[in-house]
This record gives structure tokens, C-alpha cells and sequence, in this order.
């Protein structure tokens, strides 16, 4: 990957399009906003293929994200938490609970970024 110095930030091109990354969110995404992303992204993806192999009925997986940055430490992010809202058929909570913890274990990006950040995981079925 290359990154190009432009105003206010920097710049990348990827096959699938340009990205401008910015600490100042009138130029590109923030870092952390990409930071999140890639987990909460990375998580849904694992889920979903492990939804696909167990022959689950999923019709849409949606991800809801807070994080916890501290002020007195560069704005560093400390803790992650990423929320699934599960709409499928016959989905059993513990078949879910148990997909997820797969799913942590096989997410690169939550094991490239834990125990430096806290990443909470929780869901729920409707």
C-alpha cells in the first residue's frame, strides 16, 4: 500500500476506489473510524461465512459499533464494542453465541489488535 501526502491528509488508491484519510473529518476518514470499521467489518464477514457453513437462514446481519478513546493518552482507542442484529429463521441464541465466539478466534483483525484493545462483542436474534 502507498499513501500520498494531500491537503489536509493523505491518499490511497485501491482497486476498488480511492481512499483519503484525514484527522480532521472534512478531508477523509479518521484513522480510528477505519480502525473500527476493519473489525467490526472483518467480524460481520467471519460470521457470516460460519452462518453459511452451519446452513443457518440469516437474511441480514447489521453491526452497531462504540468505542472508548482516552483523551489523556494521544486519544487512544481502549475498548471496542461491536453489536450484531441477527434477522434470520429458527436461529437459536446459543448457535449464535457459539458462532460468535468462533468468530472472534478467526477475525484477523481483533486478533491483530487484542490485548492492546478490549473488543466486546454482544448480539441479538430478531
Amino acid at each position: 500500500m502507498e499513501f500520498n501526502m494531500k491537503e489536509g491528509g493523505f491518499t490511497a488508491e485501491f482497486p476498488f476506489g480511492k481512499l483519503d484519510i484525514s484527522g480532521d473529518d472534512q478531508y477523509g476518514f479518521r484513522p480510528y473510524q477505519l480502525l473500527v470499521s476493519s473489525i467490526a467489518v472483518c467480524s460481520g464477514g467471519v460470521l457470516r461465512k460460519i452462518f453459511e457453513k452451519q446452513r443457518l437462514d440469516i437474511e441480514d446481519i447489521t453491526i452497531q459499533t462504540d468505542v472508548t478513546r482516552n483523551p489523556d493518552e494521544a486519544n487512544r482507542v481502549e475498548k471496542i464494542s461491536v453489536h450484531f442484529i441477527i434477522k434470520g429463521k429458527g436461529l437459536k441464541e446459543e448457535k449464535v453465541k457459539k458462532a460468535l465466539e468462533l468468530t472472534r478466534k478467526n477475525c484477523a483483525m481483533v486478533q491483530s489488535v487484542i490485548p492492546a484493545i478490549e473488543v466486546e462483542e454482544t448480539f441479538e436474534i430478531r
